[in-house]
């Protein structure tokens, strides 16, 4: 019996949705990351708080920043 691959099946489009989730969840994850960080910064040597609020605003900034980066990369220099 032969198997069958993604590419096979039919049309690209299982391919476009899975490499887009991948984007976004790497993304995610490096917003994460880098909102955490600034939050560590941020709360050093301060008596500052960074609230949940701030912190999930920085992330969804961070998203955005990506997304323009990712798609400048794929779409084309």
């Amino acid at each position: 019996m032969k198997f069958l691959i993604l590419l096979e099946v039919g049309g690209l489009e299982g391919l476009v949705v899975m490499i887009i989730g991948i984007i976004a969840i790497v993304v995610f994850v490096i917003s994460l990351v880098i909102a955490a960080i600034t939050k560590v910064i941020y709360e050093w040597n301060n008596d500052k708080k960074f609230t949940t609020g701030k912190f999930w605003q920085t992330v969804l900034i961070s998203m955005l920043i990506g997304g323009l980066i990712s798609g400048f990369i794929c779409g084309g220099m």
